[in-house]
């Protein structure tokens, strides 16, 4: 979400420009001729029609941020528009009405100019919902025309999906699977909303300026979505807090012991690149990274000649050192919130896949995921760095060790998805 703000501010870069004006261009060859050739039966004043556009302009500002996207209530004023304005002129109305709604945000260095070019893409979604009116014959808004309005909304949802799957495709790399999880929320305010606009339809039938009545919910929707953006805006300062204080953790924990501080900033690069590999949630990939980079956090309460002993452990001190996950624990729970969470997974991140591990002796799944896959990038990390009792191992080295450790100390399948990483590096060097 952090990083679709920022976007809007720049300009169109590389893939992005081309693919934006590709599309842009598209939908320009596709809403052009429908509004010259298609036949219609509407004649409405030119003052109602600027009006609806004005109003879709109104409801196109009003935005709920969800996931990297945002649902806007247009629905309110797209379909009474479908029903008053000529339906071949309607994907036109709607790229106007976008591009005056996103003017105000050009003005005040919210978004690029460039970015105007983004609405015309955008757009695209109201072609379908074109289509089925002029092919249905442009039918009056009674309630016996709810399966146009059905089909339209079909045809609607449809043509936005498939051109943000291409433009996401060639612009981000992103896949149609991973966009189409993304979308449901966003599809259902605009499901929610359609019985809604087609009541304001219906209504327009005997006083077209009826077509705006939709305004007040629009207004109403725009301080909950003032509300929700307030509260994202906190969310996004405390998520910087919380980093802020992991990484200062961090550097308490190198300047303590330089070994373990650039070995924690190197588990942590080897332990995202898993965790993308297993597709795991982002919750769970913003855990990995904060448990990787605090997961030895707790070594700067046991003694300075017990970390930095050239050579082996004794029992004793063995047992004094296995308490750093523990410690590691109390000290992100007195940080508290995500850093409390993370606290939980550091406490496990010494855990054995059979059982054999420590604090808790846990196994299989009981252990957190997260933990599973610090466990197996910390060990691989460990052993390709220099330690005090022991040179680097090579790599073919700590890949047969991982393979020896995989159903044991580590989980098989972290083990597959860190010997992917290993060798897109070894591919790379």
């Amino acid at each position: 979400m952090e990083e679709s703000r920022e976007r809007v501010t720049r300009s169109l870069r590389g893939r992005d420009r081309w693919a934006t004006g590709v599309f842009a261009v598209g939908f320009l060859g596709a809403a052009i001729p429908l509004a010259l050739f298609a036949s219609t039966s509407r004649s409405p004043s030119i003052a109602l029609v600027a009006l609806l556009v004005v109003s879709y302009a109104l409801a196109s500002r009003v935005e709920f941020e969800i996931g990297a996207g945002s649902a806007i209530p247009t629905q309110l004023v797209f379909v009474p528009m479908l029903f008053v304005v000529p339906a071949r002129v309607v994907p036109l109305c709607v790229a106007l009405a976008l591009i005056l709604g996103a003017l105000p945000e050009v003005r005040r260095s919210r978004m690029h100019g460039e970015r105007l070019l983004v609405q015309l893409v955008s757009s695209w979604h109201a072609l379908g919902p074109a289509l089925v009116m002029v092919a249905a014959g442009e039918p009056v808004a009674s309630p016996s025309a709810w399966p146009v309005v059905a089909l339209a909304l079909a045809a609607q949802l449809g043509l936005d999906f498939v051109s943000a799957a291409a433009r996401t495709r060639m612009v981000y790399g992103v896949s149609p699977r991973e966009l189409a999880s993304a979308m449901p929320s966003v599809y259902a305010v605009d499901a929610a909303l359609t019985p809604v606009g087609f009541a304001v339809a219906i209504a327009t039938v005997d006083a077209p300026a009826a077509a705006v009545l939709g305004l007040p919910l629009v207004g109403l929707l725009a301080v909950f979505a003032r509300e929700r953006q307030r509260r994202i805006d906190h969310a996004l300062e405390l998520g910087h807090a919380y980093r802020g204080t992991a990484f200062l953790l961090g550097d308490v924990v190198e300047a303590d012991d330089a070994y373990t501080g650039s070995h924690s900033h190197g588990v942590v690069e080897l332990s995202l690149a898993v965790a993308d590999l297993l597709d795991v949630t982002p919750r769970e990939r913003r855990h990995t990274e904060f448990a990787a980079l605090l997961h030895d956090v707790g070594k700067i309460r046991i003694p300075n000649e017990i970390i930095n002993k050239p050579g082996r452990l004794t029992p004793e001190e063995r047992t004094v050192i296995e308490t750093h996950t523990i410690e590691g624990e109390k000290l992100l729970a007195k940080v508290g919130g995500l850093l409390g969470e993370v606290g939980r997974i550091v406490r496990s991140c010494h855990e054995r896949h059979d059982g054999s591990g420590y604090p808790d002796g846990l196994a299989g799944d009981e252990i957190p995921v997260v933990a599973r896959i610090v466990t197996a990038c910390d060990a691989y990390h460990a052993m390709t760095t220099d330690r005090p009792y022991r040179a680097a191992l090579s790599t073919d080295e700590a890949v047969a060790e991982l393979h020896r450790g995989s159903g044991s100390q580590f989980d098989p399948r972290v083990v597959a998805a860190l010997l992917g990483v290993v060798a897109q590096e070894r591919g790379r060097s």
